[in-house]
C-alpha cells in the first residue's frame, strides 16, 4: 500500500513525525509532500498568483511552498503520477480539528483534496488543552494511531466522503474508547479578537479562541475529545442542504421567477417621509 503523508502545520512539525511512524507501521511505501512553511487555518485553498516552488529533501520527502491542497494535488499529479498512493494520510495536526474547525483547517483540506482526487483520506488530529502547544501528547496519536487507521482501511467509506480522527488530551494508556461522532457546534462567543499597537502606534490584531471549556451535547466531536475518547467523524464532500433544496425546489423549481417591477421614486427625493 502506497501512503501519501502530508500535513498543514509544515514539513518541520513533530506531528509530522508522529504520521509518519502511524504511516511506517502500516506500509513500507510513504511518501511525505508537505508545506514548507506553517499553513494552520489555510482551508481548501489553492496557490493561484504564484508559482510553487518544490524542494526534494530525500527519494521520498518534499517540501512545497503552498497550501496543503497544494501539496496534495502536487504529489498525485506530478511527483507521484506515475504509481498514485493508494491512501491519503493529513496531520497530526497539533490541537483538534473539530466543530467549525472543519471549515478553516488546512489539515483536513489535505484529506479533502485526497478525496476530491479519488483516493481514500484520513485527517488525523492530537487536541492539546491547557497546559500549552508544547505539551502535546503525541504518543497518543502514535500508539493509537496505526491500529486505528488499518481499522478503517478495511472497513472503507464511500468516495465521497473523508475520515476526519481526533485524539483526545490524555495519555494513551487513559484513552476511554473510539466513538463515531457528529460534527459539533462551537459557542462562537470564545472567538478572540486580541488588538495590540506596535512600535509606531499602530494597531494590528491576532484572531483566536478563548481555551474555555463548554458543555457540548453528547454524539458529537466536542464530547468526545472533551470525555477521553477517539472521534472518528465521517465528513462529506456534497455540502448540499437536501432539505433545503427539496423545498426551495418546490417553490423556485421549472418556471422563471416573475418579473419585479421597479420602485421608481421622484426626482430629488430620498424615499424617506
Amino acid at each position: 500500500m502506497r501512503i501519501l503523508c502530508s500535513n498543514d502545520d509544515g514539513i518541520h512539525a513533530p506531528g509530522l513525525k508522529t504520521l509518519e511512524k502511524i504511516a511506517k507501521a502500516l506500509s513500507d511505501d510513504v511518501w511525505v509532500v508537505a508545506p514548507e512553511t506553517e499553513q494552520s487555518g489555510a482551508g481548501h485553498s489553492l496557490t493561484l498568483a504564484h508559482p510553487l516552488r518544490l524542494r526534494k529533501i530525500n527519494a521520498r520527502k518534499f517540501a512545497v511552498s503552498g497550501t496543503p491542497t497544494d501539496c496534495v494535488l502536487m504529489a498525485v499529479k506530478k511527483i507521484l503520477a506515475e504509481t498514485p498512493p493508494d491512501l491519503v494520510l493529513s496531520g497530526v495536526n497539533r490541537g483538534q480539528n473539530i466543530a467549525e474547525d472543519v471549515t478553516y483547517s488546512g489539515t483536513i483540506a489535505a484529506a479533502m483534496e485526497g478525496t476530491v482526487l479519488g483516493i481514500p483520506s484520513i485527517a488525523l488530529s492530537q487536541a492539546y488543552g491547557f497546559e500549552g502547544r508544547e505539551k502535546v501528547k503525541w504518543g497518543t496519536a502514535e500508539h493509537h494511531g496505526p491500529a486505528l487507521v488499518s481499522k478503517l482501511v478495511e472497513m472503507g467509506w464511500p468516495a465521497d466522503v473523508l475520515m476526519n480522527v481526533n485524539f483526545p488530551d490524555v495519555v494513551h494508556t487513559a484513552v476511554e474508547e473510539v466513538e463515531v461522532t457528529i460534527q459539533g457546534k462551537r459557542d462562537q462567543s470564545n472567538a478572540l479578537i486580541d488588538e495590540r499597537e506596535d512600535a509606531r502606534e499602530t494597531p494590528y490584531y491576532w484572531l483566536g479562541f478563548q481555551r474555555i471549556l463548554s458543555n457540548p451535547p453528547k454524539g458529537t466531536d466536542l464530547r468526545a475529545i472533551y470525555d477521553g475518547r477517539i472521534s472518528v467523524t465521517p465528513l462529506h464532500l456534497d455540502l448540499t442542504h437536501k432539505a433545503t433544496h427539496k423545498a426551495m425546489a418546490r417553490e423556485l423549481g421549472g418556471t422563471p421567477p416573475k418579473q419585479i417591477t421597479p420602485v421608481v421614486r421622484s426626482a430629488g427625493t430620498s424615499g424617506g417621509k
